[in-house]
């Protein structure tokens, strides 16, 4: 029989490389949605009529205790949330809700249901906030956002419930990961995006908060390889997910930019309204236990991810779809 897999956020960056991967594995992979006035599934398209989808929301604990009471699933990741750190701000509430609050429902749903299934949860880097790099797995956590601080909850409820209930809960501590399919509000695809339009004289200029922020960015489709990984251990664990490398906001554009034949410093400028209230200033991760255990490490380098958004915001924009 097959394993039933469940992806909370399959129509986001994570969820859609994460699905792709466990159809290729032979999972029966079931996808959780939030509904929509517009069609928000175009990440899933070319795999949507292979997957098993379900709408639904981590802040509704009944619609979630539903579904587990119908699908005893194996594996559960737990990747949705109100994900973007300076709109976090702006919505603090709704944010905490869905991210904190929402895994205490799910964990209640999957103990309630099926204690035996493996989850896991997607924690941040944001975690560590101004604590200083290297991060780890022993870090001291000093979450900068109302986003770090929803996931800290989520991080220590799900050690919590792994060490009280005996559950296989396992946290992926993930630092930045991007690729053509980030949503066009974050930095790197805000970035590639702005630099195409500016080579094809459909945008004159861009507007970019802090330039000296410093991130370990990696490919997602490297990541989620580390969240399938994590679960098939026979012992639940947490493991810092990273390249170990930091890049600039300013290199990003350099690389952006430069691989157009652009000098960004010509179009690029500061807006303070794009700051957050307290910044984080520099993240770096020491995935030497992921390594160790997982035998994972990153293929993708911080060159060839920018290059290949820039590629592809390239091709979205000759064929018109920019």
């Amino acid at each position: 029989m097959k394993k039933k897999a469940l992806v909370l956020g399959a129509t986001g960056q994570d969820g859609s490389y994460l699905c792709e991967l466990l159809l290729e594995k032979g999972y029966e992979t079931h996808g959780l949605m939030r509904r929509s006035s517009s069609f928000n599934t175009a990440r899933l398209d070319h795999i949507f009529d292979r997957l098993h989808m379900h709408y639904g929301d981590l802040t509704d604990g009944s619609g979630l205790d539903s579904l587990f009471s119908k699908i005893k699933f194996d594996e559960v990741y737990s990747l949705a949330a109100q994900s973007h750190v300076r709109v976090s701000f702006e919505v603090p509430e709704y944010t905490c809700q869905a991210g904190a609050m929402g895994t205490l429902k799910l964990l209640e749903a999957v103990r309630a249901h099926c204690p035996e299934a493996r989850v896991y949860n997607a924690s941040s880097s944001e975690m560590f906030g101004s604590t200083p790099p290297p991060q780890n797995e022993n870090t001291i956590f000093h979450p900068r956002s109302p986003y770090g601080c929803a996931k800290v909850f989520a991080h220590n409820i799900c050690v919590n419930y792994r060490e009280a209930y005996g559950m296989h809960i396992n946290s992926g501590i993930l630092f930045n990961h991007e690729s053509e399919r980030r949503g066009e509000t974050f930095v790197t695809r805000k970035v590639t995006k702005a630099a195409v339009n500016i080579s094809m004289g459909l945008q004159s200029e861009l507007l970019l908060g802090n330039l000296n922020a410093q991130r370990d960015w990696g490919h997602a489709k490297d990541y989620v390889e580390a969240m399938w990984l994590m679960l098939q251990q026979p012992t639940p664990d947490d493991f810092v997910i990273a390249t170990g490398e930091t890049h600039t906001v300013r290199e990003l554009l350099e690389v952006a930019f430069g691989h157009l034949g652009l000098n960004w410093r010509n179009y690029v400028g500061t807006d303070p309204k794009y700051n957050r209230p307290a910044e984080v200033d520099i993240l770096q991760g020491d995935a030497s236990k992921a390594k160790r255990i997982l035998g994972w490490e990153p293929k993708i380098t911080f060159k060839e991810l920018i290059e290949g958004m820039v590629e592809h915001d390239w091709r979205e924009a000759q064929n018109g779809k920019q």
